[in-house]
């Protein structure tokens, strides 16, 4: 195993999706706040070990595999979190966490066919989308203002941006890969 600086860091945003989902799931006074704050280290995090594993040329295999895993994880904690507090329809989850899973598969089978399909820039926006979605989501406007009449239409706006971007760049995944890939062959019987 090549553990360097920057599998560190990967793996821990992993070990931090556990508290995150403490802290978001808590009745503690603060613990949305404190929720959004490990999220959030969580997210900055993500940028940050790719960044560093380029720039001092120490990507390994090991860091491809769990760098994406890590953003998953971490994705679905949040969607799933986010629908036990009532927060976000499960449909919805289901959508996005099943386009995640999918998108990652395709890309499985691409590197067993020794296809590489790097993540696009429509791929990024999707992931700051996501992320700002559910910061949105979590933020407990109620606790700083009371009640306000337009946050159901903020929190639907941004839902619906969230759910729009990842079908959008999933479908560009597949589009992608549609001519680089190989059709599945069956062996003769």
């Amino acid at each position: 195993m090549n553990l360097n600086r920057a599998n560190a860091i990967t793996i821990g945003r992993i070990l931090l999706i556990p508290v995150f989902i403490a802290f978001a799931l808590s009745k503690i006074p603060y613990g949305p706040w404190l929720a959004i704050a490990v999220f959030s280290v969580a997210a900055i995090t993500d940028g940050l070990d790719g960044y560093y594993a380029r720039s001092r040329n120490q990507v390994t295999t090991l860091g491809k595999l769990l760098d994406p895993l890590a953003d998953k994880l971490l994705i679905t904690a949040a969607l799933v979190s986010l629908v036990d507090l009532n927060k976000l329809s499960a449909w919805i989850a289901v959508v996005i966490i099943g386009r995640e899973f999918a998108v990652t598969t395709l890309r499985i089978v691409a590197v067993d066919q020794g296809v590489v399909i790097p993540a696009s820039g429509l791929g990024k926006i999707k992931t700051i989308v996501q992320i700002s979605c559910i910061i949105e989501l979590l933020f407990p406007h109620e606790q700083l203002w009371g009640p306000l009449w337009y946050a159901p239409w903020v929190d639907g706006l941004t839902v619906a941006l969230m759910v729009t971007v990842t079908l959008l760049s999933g479908a560009q995944y597949f589009l992608r890969a549609r001519d680089r890939l190989s059709a599945p062959t069956t062996p003769p019987a």
